[in-house]
C-alpha cells in the first residue's frame, strides 16, 4: 500500500473533492437548483465520500484510471439502485421513468437497459472521474493517496451512514416504494461485478488492436473530442429518442462508449500521453455539463429565472474552474 504523502495541500484536495462531486453531479447538471443550495451539505455523505472512497481505493492500491472508471459506474449503480431505487421506480420523484424507459425494459435485469446506460454515464463520467480528475490536476503527485487508513475508514463510515438515512428519506418520499428481490439480487450481482472488474482489470490483457499506440492529438483536440463524445450522447438523447426506436438510442450509446474506450486506450498508450491530456479530458466533460445544464433544469421543472441565475453562476465557475486546472498542470507539468 502506498505511503500517503503529507503534504499541506492534501487535506484541501481531499475538501475540494468532497465539494466539487456534488457541485458537478447534481447542481451543474441542473438536477437541484441554485436555491437549493443549502442541500449540497445532504448531498456530501453520498457523492462527496463516494468519489473519494473512488478515489482513495484506485490510488492505495497502486491502481489508475480504468479502476476508477470501473468503480465510478459501480457507484453509479449503488445509489441509484439501493440508494433511491430510482432504477425499479416507476414514478420516481412524480416522474413517470415507468414509460419514459419502457421501451427498453428487460424482466430478467428488472429494470431498463437505457436507464442503466444513463445512470453509469452521468455518476461514472461526471459525479466521479471528471471531479476527481480536476481536483488532481491541482495535486503535485496525483498517483498519491490523500488519505491515511484512519481516514479511509472514517470515510467508508460516513458513506454508508449517509447513503443509508437517504435511502431512508426516498423511501419515504416515494410512498415507501420497495423493489423485488430480485431486483436487489440483480443490482448487488452488478455492483460486486463492477467491483471486482476494477481490481482485476490490471491483469486482464487486453487485445492488441486495441492496445497498440496512437500518438494522441494535442491536449486542445483531446479536450474537444471528449466534449465532442460527451455532448453526443446528450445530444442524442434528445434528438432520437422521440423519433427512432429505443432500442437504437441504446445501440447508439454503446457506439458511442465504444469509440470513447478505443480512441482512450490508444492515445493513453503513446508516448506523448500526459497529465495536460486527462485533465483536457476532464474539462471537455466538464464544459458539455454548461451547456446542458440550461436544458436540463427547466426539464427538471425549475423556475426559468432561478435555472438561468444558476446555470449562468455555476456555469462560469466551471469555466473559471477548468481554466485553472489547465494552468496549474501547465505549470507544474
Amino acid at each position: 500500500m502506498n505511503d500517503v504523502r503529507r503534504t499541506p495541500h492534501r487535506r484541501r484536495s481531499t475538501v475540494a473533492l468532497l465539494l466539487l462531486a456534488p457541485l458537478v453531479g447534481e447542481f451543474l447538471l441542473g438536477n437541484t437548483p441554485i436555491s437549493d443550495f443549502g442541500s449540497l451539505f445532504m448531498y456530501l455523505p453520498l457523492y462527496g465520500c463516494g468519489a473519494l472512497l473512488v478515489r482513495e481505493s484506485a490510488r492505495h492500491t497502486g491502481r489508475g484510471w480504468p479502476t476508477m472508471l470501473l468503480l465510478g459506474a459501480a457507484y453509479g449503480l449503488f445509489e441509484e439502485g439501493p440508494v433511491d431505487q430510482m432504477l425499479w421506480n416507476p414514478d420516481y420523484g412524480g416522474v413517470p421513468f415507468g414509460l419514459v424507459y419502457a421501451g427498453t425494459q428487460v424482466p430478467l435485469l428488472g429494470t431498463s437497459v437505457a436507464l442503466l446506460q444513463d445512470v453509469v454515464s452521468m455518476h461514472m463520467v461526471w459525479s466521479v472521474c471528471v471531479p476527481i480528475a480536476l481536483v488532481e490536476a491541482f495535486s503535485r503527485d496525483p498517483r498519491r493517496p490523500w488519505l491515511g487508513r484512519p481516514g479511509l475508514g472514517v470515510t467508508a463510515v460516513v458513506f454508508a451512514l449517509g447513503s443509508f438515512g437517504l435511502a431512508a428519506l426516498q423511501y419515504a418520499y416515494n410512498d415507501e416504494f420497495m423493489a423485488s428481490p430480485w431486483q436487489w439480487t440483480v443490482a448487488v450481482v452488478l455492483i460486486a461485478a463492477l467491483v471486482a472488474a476494477a481490481f482485476l482489470v490490471d491483469r486482464v490483457p487486453l487485445p492488441r488492436p486495441l492496445v497498440r499506440a496512437a500518438e494522441a492529438p494535442t491536449p486542445w483536440w483531446t479536450g474537444c473530442a471528449a466534449f465532442a463524445l460527451t455532448s453526443a450522447y446528450w445530444g442524442g438523447q434528445s434528438l432520437l429518442r422521440d423519433h427512432v426506436s429505443d432500442w437504437l438510442v441504446v445501440v447508439f450509446w454503446f457506439l458511442l462508449a465504444a469509440a470513447a474506450v478505443t480512441l482512450g486506450i490508444r492515445w493513453s498508450h503513446g508516448p506523448a500521453w500526459g497529465a495536460t491530456h486527462r485533465v483536457s479530458v476532464a474539462v471537455g466533460a466538464l464544459l458539455t455539463y454548461v451547456w446542458v445544464g440550461f436544458t436540463h433544469a427547466s426539464d427538471m421543472g425549475v423556475p426559468l429565472r432561478v435555472a438561468l441565475v444558476g446555470n449562468v453562476v455555476l456555469g462560469a465557475g466551471a469555466l473559471v474552474l477548468a481554466a485553472a486546472a489547465v494552468r496549474s498542470v501547465h505549470r507544474d507539468r
